[in-house]
């Protein structure tokens, strides 16, 4: 935001059209009459012709303005900036994404489970403040894809760049949370959350999914468990990344509600079921609300002189007529 040091000085730019008009526009405004040799005809004298004429306006134009400008210099502008800083941490949250072959079933609204989640995830992200997030996928193994951080572009690029698939054909709820709980284990932040988004039963993996949640009940982490997809059969089209081959069918296949609830129980948390785009995004909401922690905040005010930057234009606006008219179209008085 721009601000002024010494706003006292502004006033001056009122006087710049009375100064305007005395110079260019009042009648016997003076005895000396400046003219250029190019417009010198010998023994007489012939007005400008149109181009020069317009060349003549450019320049007093750029006189005045850097008049203007080296006025405003005066003022002593400053740019003013205000920085929100958190006096304390948010919630940690990491999200836990099934990326198995059958959450590319089209049952949210003719477009895919995974493709849903990724939508709602990033939505919930964006009503978050000062929340470090992180994000873990798993199919037959589990990979940190982003730790706790608070650059929500860098968790934006992240989540859009999976490639479902490279993690093979399983579905590990046990290992995808363990990551998870590695990485909140250590953190000071008071309330820690694991969001868990799965459309499969555990059957992969070394880790059992009820072993992992009372690992992260120990350390004081929540988990919100999410049960994607709706009854019945649907379509799938998934093409593998590794080998190319197209599949397409049906997925009859359904989450393990008993054991996302017994997840979710371990930790004080809470079993969800997503059945369509709607209730997804309910459901993610639901977890933005019941997930506030208080906020402490100030705001850091700071100021960065700039007349240098309106000097050093509005010097070079007047070196600008000055060019034109004394060199350029050789202007003498007489």
């Amino acid at each position: 935001m721009l601000s002024f040091e010494s706003p006292g000085f502004l006033p001056l730019l009122l006087l710049l059209p009375v100064a305007i008009h005395f110079r260019h526009f009042r009648r016997g405004r003076g005895g000396r009459i400046p003219f250029s040799f190019s417009v010198w005809q010998g023994a007489s004298f012939s007005p400008a012709s149109g181009p020069l004429r317009l060349l003549l306006a450019v320049s007093s134009f750029c006189f005045w303005i850097g008049v203007a400008l080296l006025v405003v210099a005066l003022a002593g502008p400053v740019n003013t900036t205000r920085e929100r800083i958190y006096l304390s941490r948010g919630v940690d949250i990491m999200f836990v994404l099934d990326e198995s072959p059958s959450m590319f079933a089209r049952d949210f609204d003719q477009t895919t489970r995974y493709a849903a989640a990724k939508s709602v995830i990033e939505d919930f992200v964006k009503r978050r403040e000062n929340d470090p997030v992180g994000l873990v996928s798993f199919a037959k193994d589990a990979l940190l894809r982003v730790p706790p951080t608070l650059d929500y572009g860098a968790f934006y690029r992240a989540l859009a760049s999976l490639v479902p698939g490279t993690l093979g054909n399983g579905t590990a709820i046990g290992v995808g949370i363990a990551v998870a709980v590695y990485q909140l284990r250590s953190s000071s932040a008071k309330e820690k959350v694991i969001v868990l988004l799965t459309d499969g039963e555990n059957n992969a993996g070394e880790i059992q999914p009820e072993e992992a949640a009372r690992i992260a009940a120990r350390f004081g982490i929540r988990i919100y468990a999410i049960g994607i997809g709706s009854s019945g059969e649907s379509q799938i089209n998934y093409t593998d990344p590794e080998t190319g081959k197209r599949y397409l069918g049906v997925v009859r296949d359904a989450y393990d509600k008993r054991l996302l609830e017994s997840i979710a129980d371990a930790t004080d948390g809470r079993y969800f079921s997503a059945r369509s785009a709607q209730s997804f995004q309910s459901i993610l909401g639901a977890i933005d609300s019941m997930e506030t922690v208080e906020k402490r905040v100030t705001v850091r005010r700071s100021s960065a002189p700039i007349h240098r930057s309106f000097i050093l234009v509005g010097l070079a606006f007047v070196l600008c007529d000055f060019l034109v008219r004394k060199v350029l179209l050789r202007e003498v008085l007489a």
